[in-house]
């Protein structure tokens, strides 16, 4: 089966390039860049080659430079940079199991085939090879999504696609262990930004190449009416106390290893050679009666 071409590839990119142009609201990533490092610092084994897999600026592969967490990075750039691989996280450039790390910040949750690219990072990487990324989750911009929703439907009779759809975490795991990852881990971390109000936050959205790129969105520019009524929605509904209004950005984190024999496997079943009885220290008995089965 073909995969959905949700986002328009391009447009990500050239809105992406638009908003470091600009100047990158970058205040989202430097905090996932933190949480990387910390992240890293417990895994006690080095890096000899890193691959950053299309993080929006350079700060992943300059963190990991600084700190020593990688002796050496490749940076593969979404739009073109100085010292980087201009390329697609879709369509990795490079031959199999050179990397001894992976890592991906907010760049995999507009991709249109995130199964694909997860494959194609576990093929780069060696055996026993480490991937870290962190991608927007589903719970992000909730607030935004319902306000527009709502606004559109009052002012409009319909309601159009305009924030994009993001990765739910109890799926993560699932398309890291089909891509071929070993020992998948996935978390997430909430983080709750308060604005002024909803303009404000959609002008930090357009400074992070974070505006409509979905390929069934309306080309017809949204309504002044409409934006100003979901203004209003938004504060209505979200607002506190003082005023201010929450922005919800869910970061979802995942990692596995490339797999190797030295790594933990499950037990064969029938291979315990201790009865959970007997580690439990309690005595076997028979199941209650409502436990029982005919």
């Amino acid at each position: 089966m073909s995969t959905p071409d949700v986002f328009d590839r391009s447009l990500v990119r050239r809105r992406l390039a638009r908003a470091l142009k600009a100047g990158y609201a970058d205040f989202l990533l430097l905090r996932t860049v933190e949480d990387l490092q910390e992240r890293l610092s417990t895994v006690l084994r080095s890096f000899p080659l890193a691959l950053d897999v299309g993080t929006p600026t350079a700060a992943a592969a300059a963190a990991l430079r600084r700190s020593g967490l990688a002796e050496k990075v490749v940076r593969l750039a979404p739009v073109a940079e100085a010292g980087a691989v201009l390329g697609d996280e879709e369509r990795l450039p490079f031959s199999g199991e050179q990397f001894d790390l992976a890592v991906s910040l907010l760049a995999l949750q507009s991709v249109n085939d995130l199964p694909g690219a997860l494959i194609q990072i576990r093929r780069a990487l060696k055996a026993d090879g480490l991937f870290m990324g962190a991608l927007l989750g589903g719970a992000t911009l909730t607030e935004l999504r319902q306000a527009l929703t709502q606004a559109e439907a009052e002012i409009e009779g319909g309601v159009s696609p305009r924030v994009a759809p993001f990765a739910d975490l109890r799926d993560i795991g699932g398309l890291l262990q089909r891509a071929g990852f070993a020992l998948p881990v996935t978390d997430s971390d909430v983080i709750r930004v308060r604005y002024a109000n909803a303009f404000a936050l959609m002008r930090d959205l357009r400074a992070m190449g974070l505006t409509n790129a979905l390929n069934d969105r309306r080309r017809t520019p949204l309504k002044r009416a409409t934006l100003f009524r979901a203004a209003e929605i938004y504060a209505e509904r979200f607002a506190d106390p003082d005023g201010r209004i929450p922005a919800t950005f869910e970061i979802v984190w995942l990692s596995g290893w490339t797999p190797h024999e030295s790594q933990q496997k499950p037990l064969r079943p029938g291979s315990a050679k201790v009865r959970l009885a007997d580690a439990l220290g309690t005595k076997e008995g028979n199941p209650s009666p409502e436990l029982k089965k005919d």
